[in-house]
């Protein structure tokens, strides 16, 4: 009875320290926009640098929230294979199971690049934060993929989810054909990224506040980069080459995910 009184408890506090980080994200997201960042445009004129300084900004802001969730027991987590994001230029390609898979990925990594979507580029909490640190709105259509090899051309580490949304809650990860296709139009190797939750939470579809009955393990791995010379070599169209990249990316990620399963 005790340690069932206990359980109880324990989850009633995550659900409210979950609730609690929402808030301090939206918070949070508000005053970079509304303090932080008009600071900026007045102290850093040079729009190059200016963006630097957002990006490293949003670094440390996301790595402190990602502690934060630590240490109110909403989470643990752990890194593998960090020292392989100590690089300039790279394709970060990640597996999406969770809403927060982007907040980890940008505390972690240097002069990051994302594809922001346009319901976030236009929310008052994170359009100020998305639009000094220049990340690539979806909404660019076909110039997208464009905007995505321009950027690591500049040095920028981009992080892409191949699938394109979260992992839906049957867990069968689907890869659409765009990382393949700024791989291979912009000759980029790709660093692979698979990260694990358990138990699951925060999936596609599913609400805060049905948080698990225990704390969740956010396991992080940074594997080893991927040529893409081996889809490309033989002379085969780009079409071609992002068609066999898409499908070696849907077999390696599920392959990695099972065997860890």
């Amino acid at each position: 009875m005790f340690d069932g009184l206990m359980a109880r408890l324990a989850l009633y506090w995550r659900v409210g320290a979950t609730g609690f980080c929402f808030t301090a994200f939206g918070v949070g997201g508000l005053l970079l926009r509304i303090v932080v960042f008009p600071l900026l445009n007045l102290m850093v004129w040079r729009h190059r640098r200016r963006v630097a300084w957002a990006r490293e900004v949003i670094r440390l802001a996301f790595r402190a929230y990602v502690d934060l969730m630590r240490l109110v027991g909403v989470l643990r987590y752990e890194v593998h294979g960090l020292e392989k994001l100590e690089r300039g230029g790279m394709l970060i390609l990640a597996n999406h199971p969770t809403l927060i898979d982007t907040v980890f990925l940008m505390a972690f990594v240097k002069n990051a690049d994302c594809i922001v979507k346009g319901d976030l580029w236009n929310n008052p909490f994170t359009r100020g934060p998305v639009r000094a640190a220049g990340y690539i709105n979806n909404g660019g259509g076909a110039d997208l993929v464009d905007d995505c090899i321009a950027s690591l051309r500049s040095g920028n580490n981009l992080i892409v989810f191949p699938e394109g949304t979260r992992t839906p809650a049957d867990g069968v990860i689907s890869m659409k054909r765009g990382a393949a296709n700024i791989a291979v139009r912009g000759a980029r190797d790709m660093t692979p990224v698979l990260i694990r939750c358990e138990p699951v939470t925060l999936g596609k579809g599913e609400k805060w506040w049905r948080v698990p009955s225990r704390r969740v393990d956010f396991v992080i791995e940074v594997q080893d980069d991927l040529a893409v010379t081996g889809f490309t070599e033989d002379g085969a169209s780009d079409v071609m080459a992002a068609r066999r990249l898409t499908e070696f990316l849907q077999n390696y990620f599920t392959g990695k995910y099972q065997s860890h399963a």
